[in-house]
């Protein structure tokens, strides 16, 4: 079935944000409520030896002052259980949270934050991604041999998780190969930064708590205050008011239970906002450094006869979501290649940073930045066109891929094409402009998803699903199904969302996922009230179901659209007998089979659902200065069928925004001292509206049997993968030499092109 897009296609939550008249959590107000503010630990790495919270609990207009006393004993976290609420004998990064205050007003709370005494015992600072996985490295968790880390899991000093991917013979690969090329990258953390800074507020009614937050994942956030607080799913109601942005730094269970912790201590609903600062400093969720070295192989003719890698995963310290990040980070390095022979390790490491985890895309722009940027190095050691290598190597239709999965119909060869056809690559340019070309992909996340459809007696719908909207505008494309199985207009629904006690359960927006496996439960649910309607039909029009079909608002016999019945009437008959109720689960697919040795894959090593994408970027240099202006980006992208085409051209459009940040101008610096050094936005230096380039988008429609409803695939992350790498391979055309490190700065790249200062190169 087409799907079909209403010209004036009106997203319902689009008019309370364009007016201003939505609440979002921060601009929610309870009766009796109190202001919270935490107390964190502001060093990196140091044994608590005294902790006093009297002098803040003795102030007037103090409710409450909570530690790790208060709360119950639990190491928490997947698949490494390293963290507990509050810090407990020793904390491992600044923003670690050491104590929580309930006070009338935020002054007092502060005031009272001020009066807490902590006395620390120094322990080594662990910063050095190489250095932290030595033998003899300070560990960040003492009794890291004594954690409960899951079957199969490999423990090693400081490193929270492995993978790697093997498969055939690499020595005997780089032996056949006629030039072997080395290369070492080093990218920079980033924040997530969403316009809104997070927010909860929790309130208790007896036994049972209701918590509004800012997050992307409120089952998540549920089940986490469940653990941490020792409490049944049925006493924990989590919703999200309207959320303004995420780009994965709100996944994950964060702050709701210190929030429901003041509150039951105080009985008064207590509230908690973050200042900006807070929200570079606290979170667990900031896309994570690297280091990746690679060597491949090649052929005279641009055969890619083997590739290594070595790659190191900040984890910072603990472990959020990022348990699977080494297995993503080795198959990013591998890329969407044909390569008979690969060998591939990763590692998550600890260190006394800010935990990492899944911001949007996480480990896949630095890697395919690295990846990429070493396959125009090899394309040059075999005198080669960069494009022309890439032709000669992408993985298609019937080909095994690096992880030994032999891949269907796809579209990222077409992807190669449409990009550097609309780009005019190869044409000639001024002195100081050059195009760079990177290819890239992105996996889908099949997973468990539920949703509700209900038509009221006046032909009006109501969906009713666990899927959360974080801007991407998936959850309002779920109207669009569900118009289309039933005949009807996406106006004709109203959404009920963001709430754990009124739907059933959804993974949340992470992982591009909300229309992938979310729209399967609705389109199940649609074709369930499709079934009714039309034996509802047969009756009235005396012929056989099977020859009704609904379309305009109506319900029709087949081949004769003048005996019909409008879908409202058949709604009111039924409302006087069965109601029409629809319920879907979404069924996730299989993950494809991958014949590689692959270790600590996290069922990651065949990917459902591949998106691909290729973006061809022109930029401009300023060489006196290292300025990199980006003037235009084409980007050709394989997310299947494409259901919401202006949401999706949105998507591709943010998410080359997000890429452009993190290849010029964002990254994360530290201090001896391991705490943060520009954790605001004056320092911190975002791309605005002034700096966004024309965006040519063409979408290459494969749709995907094994993905999303009518083959659909993830779009929002995908668009972030090649960017950077794009960007660094027009920047080498121009100064001669790849900029090793991310973000590729105007100071790095005017050293880079005046000082020849790069590591790696041909053996």
């Amino acid at each position: 079935m087409a799907i079909t897009e209403s010209p004036r296609f009106v997203r319902a939550d689009g008019p309370d944000k364009v007016t201003g008249s939505g609440r979002y959590t921060a601009d929610m107000n309870l009766t009796g409520q109190l202001v919270a503010k935490f107390r964190y630990a502001d060093v990196a790495s140091a044994r608590i030896t005294r902790l006093d919270v009297s002098a803040a609990k003795a102030m007037p207009g103090v409710f409450a002052v909570i530690t790790d006393e208060d709360v119950p004993d639990v190491h928490y976290g997947s698949p490494v259980p390293d963290r507990t609420l509050f810090a407990r004998d020793a904390v491992r990064y600044e923003g670690e949270v050491v104590a929580a205050v309930a006070a009338v007003d935020a002054a007092t709370a502060q005031s009272a934050v001020d009066a807490i005494v902590v006395e620390y015992e120094a322990l080594p600072i662990v910063a050095d991604l190489e250095a932290s996985m030595a033998e003899g490295s300070p560990l960040v968790h003492e009794r890291w041999e004594t954690y409960d880390v899951g079957d199969g899991t490999e423990q090693r000093p400081n490193v929270a998780s492995f993978s790697s991917i093997e498969k055939g013979d690499v020595q005997a690969g780089l032996d056949q190969a006629d030039h072997v090329v080395t290369s070492r990258y080093e990218a920079d953390g980033t924040h997530a930064i969403p316009i809104e800074p997070r927010a909860v507020i929790a309130q208790w009614e007896g036994d049972k708590v209701t918590i509004w937050t800012s997050s992307q994942v409120p089952f998540d956030a549920r089940n986490g205050v469940c653990e941490t607080l020792q409490l049944s799913a049925n006493r924990v109601r989590v919703i999200v008011p309207h959320l303004g942005g995420g780009f994965g730094g709100k996944c994950g269970f964060h702050f709701e239970a210190h929030v429901a912790a003041l509150a039951r201590a105080t009985r008064r609903p207590v509230k908690l906002v973050f200042s900006r600062r807070e929200e570079f400093l606290a979170p667990d969720r900031r896309r994570e450094s690297m280091i990746i070295d690679i060597t491949t192989g090649v052929r005279n003719d641009g055969t890619i006869t083997a590739r290594t890698g070595w790659v190191a995963v900040e984890n910072g310290a603990y472990t959020a979501d990022s348990a699977f990040f080494p297995q993503l980070s080795a198959m990013h390095v591998a890329g969407p290649y044909a390569i008979a022979n690969v060998f591939i390790e990763s590692s998550l490491v600890y260190t006394n940073h800010q935990p990492s985890g899944s911001v949007r895309a996480p480990t896949a722009p630095q890697a395919c930045w690295a990846s990429e940027s070493h396959n125009d190095e090899v394309a040059r050691a075999i005198g080669m066109d960069p494009v022309e290598f890439r032709r000669r190597n992408l993985v298609d239709e019937g080909i095994e891929g690096p992880s030994g999965q032999v891949y269907g119909d796809i579209g990222v060869r077409r992807c190669l094409e449409a990009a550097v056809e609309a780009a005019g690559y190869g044409d000639d340019l001024p002195a100081d402009e050059a195009i760079g070309v990177a290819v890239g992909w992105w996996p889908s996340f099949p997973g468990p998803s539920g949703a509700y459809i209900k038509l009221d007696g006046d032909g009006s719908g109501q969906i009713i699903t666990g899927a959360q909207e974080c801007g991407t505008g998936s959850v309002m494309t779920l109207r669009q199904l569900a118009a289309d199985e039933l005949g009807m207009d996406a106006e004709d629904f109203q959404l009920v969302y963001q709430d754990t006690s009124a739907a059933p359960y959804d993974t949340g927006a992470t992982g591009s996922q909300t229309l992938l496996n979310n729209g399967r439960a609705v389109v199940e649910s649609a074709k369930e009230i499709a079934e009714q309607l039309r034996e509802l039909a047969a009756d009235q029009l005396e012929a056989a179901a099977a020859d009704i079909v609904l379309a305009g608002g109506n319900a029709h016999v087949a081949g004769s659209p003048d005996k019909s019945v409008s879908i409202p009437e058949l709604a009111g008959i039924a409302a006087g007998g069965e109601l029409l109720i629809g319920k879907g689960s979404g069924t996730p697919p299989e993950y494809p089979s991958a014949s590689a040795t692959c270790v600590g894959d996290q069922g990651m090593a065949g990917w459902a659902g591949p998106q691909f994408s290729c973006h061809a970027i022109r930029i401009r240099l300023d060489r006196e200065t290292g300025v990199v202006r980006v003037l235009d980006v084409f980007a050709a992208h394989d997310s299947g069928t494409i259901i919401n085409p202006v949401g999706a051209r949105g998507q591709v459009e943010g998410g080359i925004m997000m890429g452009i940040g993190q290849a010029l101008t964002e990254g994360t610096r530290y201090g001896d001292d391991g705490r943060q050094q520009n954790p605001a936005l004056l320092e911190y230096k975002l791309q605005t509206a002034a700096d966004v380039p024309t965006i040519h988008t063409t979408f290459i429609e494969v749709p995907d049997p094994n993905a999303g409803p009518r083959g659909a695939k993830g779009v929002a992350e995908a668009p972030n993968v090649p960017t950077a790498a794009a960007i660094a391979n027009a920047i080498t055309k121009l100064i001669g030499r790849p900029v090793r490190q991310l973000p590729m700065t105007a100071e790095r790249v005017w050293t880079t092109s005046n000082t020849g200062s790069e590591q790696g190169g041909e053996s």
